[in-house]
């Protein structure tokens, strides 16, 4: 997600008050595509070490990856540019790493030297298991006091026994009396509407046992009040502990920064107030669906280790159909490697810093083994967009329509459409196989995806035709197509499906709209563009209301509050993405919640309506919108979701409609005298 403005004040502050408040000696988070300046290795293993376009650690990308091949035994180093240690008699060091572990157990640490050639070990672990690991330790080494000290992250072992192993954030700092960290907002930032737990992590990074501490934290929702608490914690130095606020947080669908901070420690305020602020955007979604896993899995025929992996997908995939999603990608080496490596299977393998087969990411996330236990544990999270396409022959020329939708605002998402063969035996190689499954053989247009912005409730259409001739296809009676959402930056899988095979698009129905009946709300809309559905499928707040109703309306009896309605084509065993409509009411027979049966109330409202002018309407680029005394003007699409607040204070508000989706919107006109709504068409 993006960070907003505020945010990145608040970290370049932080920045800067670190450096005021406490020494700092490193600070390496491994940003860029290559070693940092003044970064070096020494020892074995020289060759081993870079910079992977990857967050395995837990950090950002990118991060730094130390690679098996060419094998060593032994020791071997990433050096530290020389720090003046004079003030230091012991200091923390912190980092986050990652062990994809092959066999056996092996060795790291952390090392110092005043020399560059005698090395006075700080620190020093074994691992033997695949995971995401934390290094949180306070040390002292014989080069403490002195002016000119390298410190060194290194291995200790038979790279062999590895795959890889990432590491990011790697921190080294003096300890102060009294510090409390506030480490993370653990509040989903994608997430369903309704009651929120507001969760939290901290980390005692000082000397002294925090006892009690104080922390507030504001809903985001405008008109709120911040809420303080007093927690008890009794966390001993660099212990870490999650804590969760009293009062819930009711959210309705959209977007809110929501700011924690803390604010006394042990009843005072804490040495390092840097460190005691954070806040992270939470988008709430109109909506959920099933999430389907998307499996990408790199493997060669020249592999001998990647024959056990394709016989447990096999096995897993056959057992589970429906669940997932899948894409194959036959790497260049080892060796020859396979015939029916491409270009494009190499970038995705560069963008998630692959450099050993066999190797499996599920949703965006590398995984030790495809089993069933993990394939469940990602399917059963919810999932905020909904995948549907389908794709028809001509020849040598596949066609495909994929339709990309989202319960939530995804403003930069790249969505991918790849076309596989399902079963190859043209790429045999040396490791005994005789036929591989899910084989990538295109991706359109490219290996990046296709970047595309989505708002809440909308969807987006890809097409595609593309002459498979110049790939490796076999048959082209055999091919499968793979569609997937995915942020290009974090590598979050929003959610996945394969097309239809050999049949024409599930159109999604037209002209979905709710409107107020008196008591109820009126749910219709018109059949799709092509096709033609058996059904449709109504949702109301998640639950479904009609599972395959011919009709082409629904009524929400007596409705109250926030209602979503879903409407879902059915073509047999097919369907399309849903179209969505919403509306807010408190049971007066009026949408907007405004007509309570007052008279008076009536002619005030019509008043304000009557003291402003918005034209052109329909509208092509800009709105104008004119009257007395406007505070602020909201916009809002088709289904509720703030796309755009401007504060006014003034009689003329201008708002540029050019990068907004073709719709219809809602703008809401707030004056001194009350506040009155619009529809807007835009062209």
């Amino acid at each position: 997600m993006k960070k907003t403005l505020l945010f990145t004040l608040a970290l370049l502050l932080s920045v800067t008050m670190f450096a005021q408040n406490r020494a700092g000696y490193i600070s390496q988070h491994f940003d860029g595509e290559t070693m940092p300046e003044g970064w070096t290795i020494s020892g074995l293993g020289t060759g081993n070490w870079s910079i992977a376009q990857s967050n395995q650690a837990g950090g950002e990308a990118n991060e730094l990856t130390l690679y098996w091949s060419p094998q060593f035994n032994g020791i071997s180093r990433v050096v530290s540019p020389a720090i003046d240690l004079t003030n230091a008699q012991e200091l923390v060091v912190s980092f986050k790493h990652y062990l994809d572990n092959y066999s056996g157990s092996n060795a790291i640490g952390v090392a110092t030297s005043s020399d560059g050639t005698t090395w006075n070990k700080a620190w020093e672990k074994s691992y033997s298991a695949t995971g995401q690991y934390t290094v949180n330790e306070i040390i002292t080494t014989p080069d403490m006091g002195k002016n000119n000290v390298y410190f060194c992250l290194y291995f200790n072992g038979d790279a062999y026994n590895i795959n890889n192993w990432y590491f990011d954030d790697i921190e080294v700092f003096s300890q102060e009396n009294l510090d409390l960290k506030l480490a993370s907002i653990d509040v989903a930032g994608m997430k369903g509407a309704g009651n929120t737990d507001i969760t939290f992590t901290v980390q005692n990074i000082g000397k002294t046992t925090v006892d009690t501490f104080e922390a507030t934290f504001n809903s985001g929702i405008e008109g709120d009040s911040d809420i303080t608490e007093t927690f008890t914690a009794n966390l001993e130095p660099m212990a870490s502990k999650q804590f969760t606020f009293s009062e819930k947080v009711f959210y309705n669908p959209g977007a809110y920064n929501l700011p924690i901070s803390i604010n006394k420690v042990n009843d005072v305020e804490d040495d390092d107030a840097a460190n005691n602020e954070l806040e992270k955007e939470v988008l709430v979604a109109l909506g959920e669906t099933q999430r389907i896993v998307m499996i990408e899995h790199f493997s060669s025929s020249t592999c001998g280790p990647c024959v056990s992996v394709n016989y447990a997908m096999n096995q897993l995939t056959a057992a589970n159909p429906g669940k997932f999603t899948y894409a194959k990608y036959q790497m260049n080496w080892p060796g020859s490697g396979d015939a029916y490596y491409t270009e494009e299977g190499g970038t995705r393998r560069n963008y998630y810093g692959v450099n050993a087969v066999p190797m499996l990411f599920f949703d965006g996330q590398n995984v030790s083994s495809g089993n069933q236990t993990t394939l469940d544990q990602y399917y059963n999270k919810a999932a905020f967009a909904d995948v549907r396409g389908s794709f028809t022959i001509e020849g040598s020329t596949i066609n495909i329509i994929a339709d990309f939708m989202s319960y939530v605002q995804m403003d930069n998402v790249r969505a991918f459409v790849v076309v596989n063969e399902k079963e190859t035996t043209g790429n045999v190689g040396s490791n005994g196989e005789t036929s591989f499954h899910h084989v990538m053989m295109k991706m359109l247009d490219g290996a990046n995806g296709n970047q595309i912005a989505i708002n809440a409730g909308e969807y987006k259409r890809k097409e595609f035709s593309f002459n498979m001739a110049s790939t490796n296809v076999e048959d082209m009676n055999d091919l499968e197509v793979a569609l997937w959402l995915q942020d290009f930056s974090t590598k979050e899988m929003y959610n996945s499906h394969f097309a239809y095979e050999y049949t024409e698009h599930a159109y999604p129905v037209q002209n979905h709209t709710m409107t107020a009946d008196g008591n109820d709300l009126v749910v219709t809309w018109e059949a799709p563009e092509a096709g033609t559905p058996t059904g449709y499928m109504v949702k109301v707040n998640g639950e479904v209301k009609e599972e395959n109703t011919t009709n082409m309306s629904y009524t929400i009896a007596n409705a109250e509050g926030l209602n979503i309605a879903e409407v879902i084509a059915l073509y047999g065993d097919k369907s399309s993405v849903p179209t969505i409509s919403s509306s807010a009411t408190d049971n007066d027979g009026d949408d907007d919640g405004d007509d309570d049966g007052d008279d008076d109330n009536d002619e005030a409202i019509e008043e304000i309506n009557n003291s402003f002018v918005i034209y052109p309407n329909p509208v092509k680029d800009v709105v104008m919108i004119q009257g007395n005394n406007i505070n602020s003007v909201g916009v809002y699409n088709s289904v509720g979701v703030l796309v755009e607040r401007i504060e006014v204070a003034g009689n003329e508000v201008e708002i540029n409609m050019n990068d907004y989706n073709t719709g219809i919107y809602f703008v809401q006109v707030n004056t001194e005298n009350g506040t009155a709504t619009r529809k807007v068409v835009k062209l």
